[in-house]
């Protein structure tokens, strides 16, 4: 069905895909209302913190785990607060934006459920914009055997998260 697409095109599409779900692993709030909910159109501008704790703990859980595989120092604290502060206020972004997906599920029209999963893409793209600097910022502190960890955590994380999405064959 996609033979009319040029496959360069199809390319970047997976790619834009591999990297916002890249970016979902880093910052997400892992919620069962996730899986079963579409937003509705809204200015993420206005996003308001999530409210679900069980959200805020899983961000929590994530921001720990990286802690721990990336082996942070005690001198990069500094850099890795900066880190898991954007993951924290982009978990609070999507979040808001998931809940309120969640709400309007049962009455949102087609139309409705494409605008909602725009805001959470947007919302996740403007996240990864966000994210990487203070990543770059932590990874010029690392040394080089942190840094090769740090690329084997990554490589792992996105491959876990692209398996989930690949076509069994």
């Amino acid at each position: 069905m996609l033979h009319f697409i040029p496959r360069t095109t199809r390319r970047i599409g997976g790619a834009l895909t591999a990297a916002i779900l890249l970016g979902a692993v880093l910052f997400i709030p892992a919620s069962p209302a996730l899986a079963q909910a579409a937003p509705s159109p809204v200015s993420t501008a206005k996003a308001v913190p999530a409210k679900n704790p069980v959200a805020k703990n899983s961000v929590e859980a994530r921001i720990k785990s990286l802690h721990d595989a990336l082996r942070i120092t005690a001198a990069q604290e500094p850099q890795w607060q900066a880190v898991a502060e954007v993951m924290r206020d982009n978990a609070k972004a999507t979040g808001a934006l998931i809940e309120e997906r969640t709400a309007k599920a049962k009455t949102m029209t087609a139309i409705d459920d494409l605008y909602s999963y725009q805001a959470i893409a947007e919302a996740h793209a403007a996240g990864i914009k966000k994210l990487i600097p203070t990543v770059e910022a932590l990874y010029a502190t690392m040394s080089d055997e942190q840094k090769k960890n740090a690329d084997v955590v990554f490589r792992e994380k996105q491959d876990r998260v692209l398996s989930r999405h690949r076509k069994p064959q």
